[in-house]
């Protein structure tokens, strides 16, 4: 050590070291009960998940309120609701729980013996075409762990935060601040029954068949906006919230049209009385992306998770067809 050096003990103390300071007065044991207190949002619940007693759950909660400087969980009607604090807390203390208990695991990943949850969250269109593979493929490679497959239709980050999921499959048209890529590709269509004349095109169709309309309250289908620019006559005989169940009312009445993913339509198509069209006009493509949780910390389960989704995806981008 140069004479110019100052004595170990008077060098400046890092940011690092004054975290490291404060971290040595709490007591670490408190995260694991509070991120089941979060999640669970009841003080018998989490104290069941990590055995502890109910009394010392809420012993430990009242010490963490302290240690925060915040209720965390306040009681709603006859239920408990996070607190904005404690609602932003979930997603940090479940990685850095995560990231711990990798440290002193004497293993890495190895999806074999893997007994993970594995949370893919996407539309209820995305898990009809691609879930059963999913789901056929993570049995096979790891058989111990429990696939959750979530339904969603949110871009906000609410499906990591909320349901731990691990990646997000989320439309193209969907925005999200987390990178994305590209997993499948797909389209709108139009679907209709054979009953339906056979010599009319798409645009007949559209105008003369009555439509069976996939209603949502949070977004209107592009299609039909591009149809009301264009001022295309059309009529709507039923209106349905769930987009998947649409294509089941045209097969089994025999009647109607619908605008429809590609994808959804070509597995209809297969297996019921089904015709399916190009949308007639240009549209914004329809792809569908991987959105992975920014708090996913486990680079080789990440990286194995996406090889698993990319060749469950393989089938449905061995047929598409862009029209001609």
């Amino acid at each position: 050590m140069s004479s110019l050096d100052p004595p170990a003990d008077a060098r400046p103390e890092t940011a690092m070291d004054a975290d490291l300071a404060r971290l040595a007065s709490v007591d670490l044991n408190l995260l694991v009960p509070l991120l089941a207190l979060l999640e669970e949002r009841s003080v018998t619940k989490a104290a069941g998940k990590v055995g502890l007693s109910q009394p010392a759950m809420s012993h430990g909660l009242n010490r963490t309120r302290r240690l925060l400087n915040d209720e965390l969980l306040v009681r709603q009607g006859r239920g408990m609701v996070l607190t904005p604090r404690a609602a932003e807390l979930i997603a940090p203390l479940r990685q850095a729980l995560h990231q711990a208990a990798r440290i002193v695991s004497a293993s890495s990943f190895d999806p074999a013996v893997d007994t993970r949850l594995i949370t893919v969250a996407m539309t209820n269109s995305t898990a009809f075409v691609i879930g059963s593979e999913l789901s056929r493929l993570l049995a096979e490679r790891a058989p111990n762990t429990v696939l959750q497959l979530r339904t969603t239709s949110v871009a906000t980050s609410a499906p990591f935060v909320e349901d731990a999921a691990d990646v997000v499959l989320l439309p193209e048209a969907f925005p999200s601040p987390h990178p994305r890529e590209r997993l499948y590709d797909d389209r709108w269509v139009v679907v209709a029954s054979w009953n339906e004349p056979r010599d009319a095109d798409a645009l007949q169709l559209l105008e003369q068949v009555p439509h069976v309309f996939p209603d949502s309250p949070s977004e209107r289908l592009r299609p039909y906006e591009i149809l009301d620019e264009k001022s295309i006559p059309y009529r709507v005989r039923q209106r349905v919230s769930d987009h998947l169940f649409v294509p089941h009312l045209i097969a089994q009445s025999g009647r109607g049209v619908a605008i429809h993913r590609y994808q959804v339509g070509l597995e209809f198509e297969g297996r019921f009385d089904l015709r399916v069209e190009e949308f007639p006009f240009p549209v914004e493509p329809l792809g569908i992306d991987m959105v992975w949780n920014p708090w996913l910390a486990d680079g080789a389960f990440k990286t194995w998770l996406r090889e698993i989704l990319l060749e469950a995806a393989e089938p449905l981008r061995a047929r598409y067809k862009l029209p001609s």
